[in-house]
């Protein structure tokens, strides 16, 4: 069976998943009673299903024959281990900085409306709830970095200064879009006071950082291919920095393993 549409790694990725973490597990210490419903292969098998396609736990249950408290007992067990082993191929930071060209942007990671976040999280741009990360990326559109969430309603440039980026890429030349106006970004310039249309080299100057920008909404796009960034997040708001720091490693192992990327 070929895995790739739904699980987002072939099976070869997904085999070389199960062998470190069936080392981090250790021998099984179930000598007696019943076999699990499910073994580590199909578990790890179930999880990556589930942070891929953002199924419903009851849904995913009937695909894999088994009861939904078994889903939830399984994503909870195998989802950090994945984000374990798949650790080392996220880029160590500020190395991975170096020297670069940076593209930054925010990304909406939709959530479900929390009573006791409703304000906080509601993102008038998009219009619904959800909390916001900022994404790094290099000039080839490869996935440098994302940082932790903060709340739906904060701005872009109030974001770079609350997750760091302000410090971490001081070295950098960034390059942003017009929400990053304050920082030393570079960015889109808007219309000039009194004129209602850009001048031509102001034309010019946008069509050129729009170009390069392009690359970091590619990496969004990808990393949002990973449906429980993008379709609404429906678990417990604090658990989704350590859900969005597994997606990234999963995403970085994934790059990894893609020649065709």
């Amino acid at each position: 069976m070929r895995y790739q549409s739904t699980t987002g790694l072939d099976h070869d990725q997904i085999q070389e998943l199960v062998a470190p973490i069936h080392q981090v597990l250790g021998p099984s210490h179930r000598p007696t009673g019943r076999p699990a419903a499910l073994g580590l292969y199909r578990s790890v098998l179930l999880t990556l299903v589930l942070l891929r396609q953002n199924l419903a736990q009851t849904v995913a249950a009937d695909w894999f024959g088994v009861s939904q408290p078994t889903v939830s007992r399984v994503f909870r067990r195998i989802a950090p281990l994945l984000g374990q082993v798949t650790c080392p191929h996220t880029p160590p930071l500020p190395e991975a900085l170096r020297g670069r060209v940076v593209l930054v942007d925010g990304a909406l990671i939709p959530t479900h409306e929390h009573a006791s976040h409703r304000k906080a999280n509601y993102n008038s741009k998009h219009r619904r709830p959800g909390v916001t990360a900022q994404v790094l990326a290099a000039l080839d559109g490869t996935l440098l970095a994302v940082t932790g969430p903060v709340e739906g309603r904060t701005h872009d440039s109030r974001a770079y200064t609350l997750t760091g980026l302000n410090l971490l890429l001081t070295d950098n030349q960034v390059v942003a879009d017009l929400g990053y106006q304050g920082t030393p970004a570079i960015r889109p310039r808007r219309k000039r006071p009194g004129h209602k249309t850009h001048t031509p080299a102001d034309k010019i100057w946008n069509t050129s950082v729009s170009a390069i920008r392009a690359a970091v909404e590619h990496a969004i796009a990808h990393l949002k291919d990973w449906k429980i960034l993008a379709t609404g997040y429906r678990a417990r708001l604090s658990e989704l920095p350590t859900v969005i720091r597994i997606v990234t490693s999963l995403e970085h192992y994934r790059l990894a393993g893609d020649t065709s990327e």
